[in-house]
C-alpha cells in the first residue's frame, strides 16, 4: 500500500484482515500497522476511528486496539435484541401507554393534537433578542447553583404569590423532568398515587415509571371532588395527590373556589403531599386568576410545578419546583444527583425575557389570540358536529374536551380523522383507569392560523356524518 493510500483504504483492509481475527484478539500495534501498509500515523489513526464508530474493534489506551464483540443477528441482517426483554425483566413499565410520542404531520395535514401552541404563536423575536443577550453575559458558561439563579427564583417566587420567597424555589429543565423527579422522591415503588379523572397522561407516564399506582378520583364541573378525595385517600393509603387546579389538562375546569381550601385540607389531613401542576398560568384568554394553591399554603402541603414552555416554547426548557421543608432538601439533592443543575444560559435567557416589557406584550398577545380561536372552534363544532358535547368552554388553556355520542370509539375516530387529513387526541389514554366514555381532546392552538382550524372542523365533521351512516347501515333491520 502506498503513502498516498487513504485511511478509507486501509479501513478497507483492515476489515479484512479483522475477519481472520476472533473477538477479543487484539490488533498489530500502531507502529506496525504504518510499516505493514506503508502509511503515515495519522492514516492508521482515521482508519481505527472509523472502525471503532462502526462498533467493530475497541480501543483500550495503553493497550491498544481489540476485535470488539460480535453481536448475533438475524437471517435478514436485522440486530437481535431479543436479549434485552430479559434483562428489563423486573421493571414493568411500557411509556407507550400513556404518551404518544410527537410524529412529523405529512404535508397538509391540519393539527388539532398536542400541547403546545404553534410557531405562530410563540415570541420568536423576543426568544432571539433575549438569548443573543444572555449569551454575551461573561459569565453565561459558568456552571450554576443547583437550585437556580437567584434574580429567576425570585421571579418564579414574585409569580406564586403569598409568602413564597425565592429560598423555596429550585429551578429545573421544564416541567416534566421535574414531575418525575417528584414522583420518585416523595413516594414508594409500588404505592398509590391519586390523580383526577381524566388527566395528563406525562404525569401518567412518570408516575408508573417510578414505580407508583394512579389512582383516579372522578371531577365535575368544579374539579376534583373533596369527598370523593378523602375516600380515596383512606382506602389507598396514598400520599401524593397530583391535580392541575387551574385550566385542566385535559378539560379546561379551574377548581372552584369553595374547593380550593377542601382539597388541600384533605391531603392536610392525610398527611399527604398536593402536587400542583399550574402549567397554565400564563394561558388564560383574559379576566382574573385564582392564585395558585401554594400561596395558600403555611405548612408544606402544596408542592407547586410550573414552566415557562407552554407560554414560550418548547425549547425553552425552564421550569419551577416551589416546596418547603425537608421535601426541598431532598428534591435539592436528587437535582444534585441527576443532572447537577440546569444550563446557565437557558436561566439567564428565561431572566432576560420575563424581565423585559416584551413578554407581557406577548401574554396578551396569546391570551387574545387563543381566546380567538377557542371561540371560532367552539362555534364550528356547534354548527358541524351537534352530536357532539363540549364540556365546557374553557377560560384558558389550549384545548377543548368533547364528548362523543354512545357508542363511539375514540381512538377509531382519531384515527380516521388523521386519515382525512386531521390530527386528534383520542380521550382513553387521559384517564388513569377505565374512561367514563369516549371523548377527543381537540387543539385550537397547534394549527397554523383559523383558517387551518375552520377547515379541520369541516373535515371532523365529514368522519363523523361517516360514523353515523356506517352505524345506520349495520343496525338497520333488514
Amino acid at each position: 500500500m502506498s503513502d498516498s493510500s487513504t485511511s478509507t483504504d486501509l479501513a478497507s483492509s483492515l476489515r479484512t484482515l479483522l475477519t481472520g481475527l476472533a473477538p477479543g484478539d487484539r490488533l498489530p500495534s500502531s507502529r506496525e500497522l504504518t510499516q505493514r501498509y506503508r502509511v503515515g500515523p495519522g492514516t492508521v489513526s482515521r482508519a481505527i476511528a472509523t472502525l471503532a464508530a462502526e462498533g467493530v474493534v475497541v480501543t483500550r489506551p495503553g493497550s491498544g486496539t481489540f476485535v470488539a464483540p460480535r453481536r448475533e443477528r438475524a437471517a435478514d441482517g436485522v440486530p437481535d435484541t431479543s436479549w434485552q426483554s430479559v434483562a428489563l425483566s423486573g421493571r414493568d413499565f411500557d411509556p407507550g401507554v400513556a404518551v404518544e410520542p410527537p410524529r412529523p404531520l405529512p404535508e397538509g395535514m391540519i393539527a388539532m393534537a398536542g400541547g403546545y401552541p404553534h410557531e405562530t404563536l410563540q415570541p420568536t423575536r423576543a426568544l432571539g433578542a433575549a438569548l443573543a443577550r444572555a449569551a454575551r453575559r461573561p459569565d453565561a458558561w459558568h456552571r450554576a447553583p443547583t437550585a437556580g439563579l437567584a434574580p429567576l427564583r425570585a421571579i418564579f417566587a414574585r409569580q406564586a404569590g403569598g409568602a413564597v420567597t425565592a429560598e423555596d424555589v429550585l429551578v429545573t429543565g421544564g416541567a416534566q423532568g421535574a414531575l418525575s423527579m417528584l414522583f420518585r422522591a416523595i413516594a414508594a415503588p409500588g404505592g398509590a398515587v391519586l390523580m383526577e379523572s381524566p388527566t395528563y397522561p406525562g404525569a401518567l407516564a412518570a408516575a408508573r415509571a417510578a414505580g407508583l399506582r394512579p389512582v383516579p378520583v372522578p371531577m365535575d364541573g368544579d374539579g376534583i371532588r373533596p369527598g370523593l378525595l378523602a375516600d380515596a385517600f383512606a382506602m389507598t393509603g396514598a400520599r401524593v395527590l397530583y391535580c392541575q387546579p387551574t385550566f385542566h389538562n385535559p378539560t379546561g375546569t379551574v377548581l372552584a373556589p369553595e374547593r380550593r381550601g377542601q382539597v388541600a385540607e384533605v391531603a392536610r389531613a392525610a398527611g399527604a403531599f398536593l402536587i400542583e401542576d399550574d402549567f397554565a398560568r400564563h394561558l388564560g384568554h383574559g379576566g382574573p386568576l385564582p392564585p395558585p394553591l401554594v400561596a395558600d399554603d403555611r405548612d408544606g402541603t402544596v408542592i407547586h410545578l410550573t414552566s415557562l414552555t407552554k407560554p414560550a416554547a418548547p425549547s425553552l426548557r425552564i421550569g419551577a419546583v416551589i416546596a418547603r421543608g425537608p421535601v426541598l432538601r431532598r428534591l435539592a439533592g436528587m437535582r444534585f444527583v441527576d443532572d447537577f443543575f440546569t444550563a446557565r444560559p437557558l436561566q439567564e435567557a428565561a431572566i432576560e425575557l420575563l424581565s423585559t416589557p416584551a413578554w407581557d406584550r406577548h401574554l396578551r398577545a396569546l391570551g387574545a389570540a387563543l381566546r380567538e380561536r377557542r371561540t371560532l372552534l367552539a362555534g364550528a363544532l356547534a354548527s358541524r358536529v351537534p352530536g357532539w358535547r363540549l364540556t365546557r368552554t374553557p377560560a384558558g388553556g389550549l384545548h377543548l374536551w368533547v364528548e362523543l355520542p354512545p357508542g363511539a370509539d375514540d381512538a377509531a375516530f382519531a384515527a380516521a380523522a388523521r386519515e382525512h387529513g386531521v390530527a386528534v387526541d383520542a380521550g382513553r389514554r387521559f384517564f388513569p383507569a377505565e374512561p367514563s366514555g369516549a371523548y377527543l381532546r381537540l387543539s385550537f392552538a397547534a394549527a397554523a392560523d383559523t383558517a387551518d382550524l375552520a377547515e379541520g372542523a369541516h373535515r371532523l365533521a365529514a368522519v363523523a356524518r361517516g360514523e353515523v351512516r356506517v352505524r345506520a347501515e349495520t343496525f338497520s333491520p333488514r
